[in-house]
């Protein structure tokens, strides 16, 4: 048996639980030893790349930019619809944004939980299998990262998100559940590993290889959708085009952009992206870290942190709440640090219960003062007052404070 074929099988042997003794480090030196090899034997032709990490424009009105990632300003969504302009959408990159003939794009399915072969799709093949429509929130499972820092004092890694790495959309395109079966599931099938043709990921001088993150079975053939098309639009090239999927309810790194591949396998998977990353670890979580899959809950309000509002005069709060366990049920606001709260009018539907829009009337005594929006669904999940911390910063779900003044 080579090198790698034993690293493969020692994380296999971690991913079930067999592998004893195995310390966080033994698992990140495996899963870059065998990511290596992953990206070696997987290697594919090259798309055509931007100049920059982020081909639309980014102006500042509309986005604060991270280098690779662009977060959208709260501010921006005010007197907007339901669902979030594309010029506006919030953009997550782990390198930079690829540009892809769609002509002569190609998505592969292969492995042993087919009953075939491997499958190519070229686009016009996927534009021919039944469409559906669907809306849907992205969220990044940083998202609030900055507030562990700035609100609890605790140091965290990573993008340095406020509440704008969220976005909701109206995806149109084929549900993986059709395109799995059009392929040949087998009964055999336990994971499906989706990978994106964005630049291979490098990091501390290790190439991880494309971004990828395995999906149960069970998942992939419940509500996942290979999009297509964002908002009645062709999808795109910083959202996924030619083709991404969209995982609802889930953290948005499941939700693999620029789709080229689908491995659909007979036993479990595994990534950096799901062994390495997008973990929980610190106190109170195993040393390899605590997978986890889905979002939480959270609301935002639709103004910049230290807007300025006329003393005096009555002026119509606005903002939204979302949570991945459920449609909201209803959201209180405080306008005075939490010692008062006050129930929110919730404004016009909650299509896909992907969020709730609502606002609330207030007039402002000049000075400062700190906002307070707090969301409950309909399965009783609430916004605490403090997020569980995590090192690396994951599902800040918190009531968040937001200083504002009045003159």
């Amino acid at each position: 048996m080579d090198e790698s074929s034993y690293d493969l099988r020692r994380l296999r042997q971690w991913q079930a639980g067999e592998a004893r003794g195995f310390s966080r480090r033994d698992l990140l030196k495996l899963t870059a030893a065998v990511s290596a090899g992953l990206a070696g034997a997987a290697a594919v032709e090259s798309p055509g790349h931007a100049a920059g990490p982020i081909v639309k424009p980014l102006p500042p009105d509309l986005f604060t930019v991270f280098g690779t990632n662009a977060e959208m300003r709260w501010s921006a969504m005010a007197g907007q619809g339901y669902h979030v302009p594309i010029d506006r959408f919030f953009v997550r990159n782990h390198t930079s944004t690829p540009i892809i003939d769609r002509d002569s794009w190609r998505l592969q399915l292969t492995g042993a939980g087919l009953r075939r072969g491997p499958v190519d799709y070229t686009y016009a093949d996927l534009v021919r299998l039944p469409a559906v429509t669907l809306t849907a929130a992205v969220e990044c499972a940083g998202n609030g990262r900055s507030f562990f820092t700035s609100q609890q004092g605790q140091t965290v890694s990573g993008t340095a998100w406020q509440l704008g790495a969220v976005g909701v959309a109206r995806w149109r395109g084929v549900r993986l559940s059709t395109l799995l079966r059009h392929a040949g599931l087998g009964s055999n099938a336990v994971d499906v590993m989706p990978a994106g043709l964005d630049p291979n990921y490098v990091t501390g001088g290790v190439d991880l290889g494309p971004v990828r993150r395995p999906l149960p079975v069970r998942k992939a053939l419940r509500d996942v959708l290979i999009a297509y098309e964002m908002n009645g639009e062709p999808l795109p090239p910083d959202h996924g085009a030619p083709a991404r999927l969209i995982v609802p309810h889930w953290i948005g790194i499941s939700s693999i952009k620029w789709l080229g591949s689908i491995e659909v396998a007979d036993e479990p998977l595994f990534s950096p992206w799901n062994t390495q990353f997008y973990r929980l670890f610190g106190p109170g979580f195993p040393v390899e870290g605590q997978p986890f899959d889905r979002q939480v809950i959270k609301s935002a309000f639709e103004l910049d942190r230290g807007a300025q509002f006329t003393a005096g005069r009555t002026t119509r709060l606005r903002g939204r709440s979302w949570s991945a366990g459920g449609a909201i049920r209803h959201v209180e606001v405080s306008t005075d640090g939490g010692a008062r709260w006050r129930r929110a009018r919730p404004v016009g539907g909650s299509e896909g219960a992907a969020w709730q829009r609502w606002e609330l009337d207030w007039r402002p005594e000049a000075g400062e003062h700190e906002l307070l929006a707090r969301a409950t669904d309909v399965h009783g999940n609430s916004q605490p007052d403090v997020a569980v911390y995590n090192t690396l910063g994951y599902l800040f779900d918190a009531v968040v404070r937001h200083p504002v003044v009045a003159v």
